[in-house]
């Protein structure tokens, strides 16, 4: 047996193949590698049974024990209903000890450091028995203060303390609102508005690179009820707070003083009940409130436990924020697993943050595409030792080959297990997997239980073999996938429109696939005018929104938005018609754009070209053809990518 084949029957997914494999696929069942696609597909025909497996190898315990796993009975839920009368807490969940697998009190939940610290101080851990504490003492201060129900935002870095906020919320039976602190105020009160949330927690500051940037003022900006204020750093806030808001440090009080700080009875709600709003940006102009169930973080978790073997034993790592779904999935995939989750208080830019994934023995890297280009072009990580990664992730962005195999190299060419998906999905539709041969920067297959077709410009699938380029359409039987938005009609978001495929209504994600000869896929895009700015989506009509009111010279823009020829993240480009009249410079309109995106969407947004055209392509009903500026700027690229 070669050394390969022994290794992938010792990975999570490896071992219940061995298993089961035998008894579900019967003589056509060989080992993990030679039969991964057998048994994947076998998944997608009975999604039921793979989800009962499954739930034995999380850290999942039910309150009320699930009647069966899936009941398609009712034909006005095209997606199911999923474990119907179970009754759990998912976040009591993550913090009680389990022997399958296997969590203890004294096991490290936690493993932290903060920018600017010593490098060569001691890493920060914290245990799962004190995790729960400092929880329920959160917990114990909500249930005081709020109504169960009640939904309750975070806006502030991906901290250990955002970290036990987030699970408080869950555990005293609330909802967190998750919004990204990157955000400018007018985001943050658009999100604050549509949630309808009672409170927010944020930081008086933020630090990243050695500078301090305001984040309360910011938050304050948006006009939230109420406030609660952790420092940045120290006990102390470091601004004058609103006389309705609060410091963290008296919102514990109470409990600090309680006869049973460390007691507390979760909340127990029906499996299908909403535990997070997350946001996603559509065509209409106002992000999507996207409800997250107790069903999505055990979606989420399973993912990473299949594809990138995320169990005891591994210290688990993403720089990433609980405003993007990334957030919440890398909180789960290790809380539900028994893996240790490590921050990094600080940018995930410099040296320091390198040095500390050294130091916490990391042995799962997640990444985007841009993250790594700084890496390389800077050469921060030179020297470090980070040979403990045994698999690395990527997600957000199109890959760059060349970065990818840098990457790979710094821990003895280790895989990049890509994943690609959606926070409406809780999890990635397509990923690598370590049982297939893989190529940088490609998805080698659909993930566990997900089935899924490429449509031509007709609607019709493409046979499964064939390469091709199309739009995706998704089987509607998805476990963790959405069943309803909170400010749009869920039913004509993802499934008015699409083509019906073996008697099911396929549900629609946007992403345009190309699928290669030898059978793997690259995302080339959006099919509708969504777009993806290092790693956040946004919507044209967004952009051009700001845009339009920019200067006076504008009659109306046109955002945008291609890969480059040689991979790595999408760029921005403004196309513009100048009223009657006006003359102006295309340079100075980038900076007017430039300055006008980061005040009122998002700090992040650079805009990379601007065009000035006489009018702009429409169709004979007057929409506006984004796809054949697209295409101009495509060709254009790719003709000077040449030269």
């Amino acid at each position: 047996m070669n050394l390969y084949l022994q290794d992938s029957k010792l990975t999570n997914l490896g071992k219940i193949m061995e298993i089961h494999g035998p008894k579900l696929l019967g003589t056509s069942y060989k080992d993990p590698i030679a039969s991964f696609n057998l048994f994947r597909e076998y998944t997608i025909r009975h999604p039921e049974v793979y989800w009962s497996i499954i739930l034995k190898e999380l850290s999942v315990t039910f309150h009320e024990p699930p009647k069966c796993i899936l009941d398609t009975t009712d034909k006005s839920r095209p997606g199911g209903t999923w474990l119907p009368g179970s009754v759990l807490n998912i976040a009591e969940c993550c913090l009680l000890p389990s022997i399958h697998p296997r969590k203890e009190d004294d096991s490290c939940a936690i493993v932290w450091r903060d920018e600017g610290d010593d490098d060569d101080s001691d890493v920060n851990r914290i245990t799962l028995k004190q995790l729960r504490e400092q929880v329920i003492l959160v917990a114990n201060a909500l249930d005081r203060t709020f109504t169960k129900g009640d939904a309750i935002a975070i806006d502030m870095p991906m901290t250990v303390n955002a970290v036990i906020i987030y699970l408080a919320i869950i555990l005293a039976g609330c909802v967190v609102v998750s919004i990204a602190d990157s955000f400018a105020a007018k985001e943050i009160a658009t999100r604050l508005r549509v949630s309808k949330a009672k409170a927010i927690f944020t930081q008086d500051f933020i630090v990243r690179g050695g500078r301090k940037f305001p984040l309360y003022s910011r938050v304050v900006e948006a006009s939230p009820h109420k406030v609660i204020v952790l420092p940045v750093s120290g006990r102390n806030v470091g601004v004058q707070l609103r006389e309705q808001d609060i410091s963290w440090k008296d919102f514990l009080a109470y409990d600090n003083q309680h006869q049973r700080p460390n007691h507390f009875t979760p909340a127990y709600l029906p499996v299908d009940s909403m535990i997070n709003i997350l946001f996603s940006s559509g065509t209409t102009g106002e992000p999507k409130a996207i409800p997250w169930t107790q069903l999505s973080p055990i979606r989420s978790t399973a993912e990473g436990w299949a594809h990138i073997n995320v169990g005891v034993g591994d210290v688990y790592c993403w720089p990433t924020n609980l405003g993007w779904v990334m957030g919440p999935i890398l909180l789960f995939s290790c809380f539900l697993t028994g893996a240790t989750l490590a921050l990094y208080h600080g940018s995930p830019l410099g040296r320091g943050f390198g040095k500390f994934v050294q130091d916490a023995g990391v042995t799962v890297l997640g990444t985007v595409p841009s993250l790594v280009k700084t890496w390389k072009n800077t050469d921060c990580i030179k020297g470090l030792d980070w040979t403990k990664i045994k698999s690395f992730a990527s997600t957000g962005e199109t890959s760059n080959v060349d970065d990818d195999l840098w990457l790979s190299s710094k821990s003895y060419y280790k895989p990049i297990i890509e994943c690609c998906g959606g926070t409406e999905l809780a999890s990635s539709y397509i990923q690598a997997s370590p049982f297939q041969p893989q190529a940088f920067g490609a998805f080698s297959t659909a993930s566990m239980t997900t089935g899924l077709v490429i449509l031509d410009e007709h609607g019709v699938p493409y046979p499964d073999d064939k390469a091709c380029v199309g739009e995706v359409g998704l089987f509607p039987l998805y476990l963790g996938a959405t069943d309803r938005l909170l400010n749009a009609d869920h039913n004509d978001v993802y499934f008015k429109g699409m083509p019906t495929f073996k008697g099911m209504r396929l549900r629609r994600h946007g992403d345009i696939l190309k699928r290669t000869v030898g059978g793997y896929i690259v995302v080339q895009g959006r099919a509708d005018d969504t777009m993806n700015l290092g790693g956040i989506k946004t919507s044209s009509v967004e952009i051009e929104r700001v845009c339009d009111r920019a200067d006076e010279s504008i009659l109306e823009t046109a955002a945008v938005s291609v890969a480059p020829p040689d991979g790595g993240p999408e760029i921005l480009v403004i196309f513009v018609v100048l009223k009657k009249g006006f003359n102006q410079q295309p340079e100075k309109l980038k900076t007017i754009f430039s300055k006008a995106i980061q005040t009122n969407l998002n700090p992040l947004f650079k805009v990379s070209n601007v065009k000035i055209i006489p009018e702009f392509p429409r169709t004979a009903s007057n929409k506006l053809l984004r796809r054949v500026l697209r295409d101009q700027i495509q060709h254009e690229l790719s003709v000077r990518s040449r030269m």
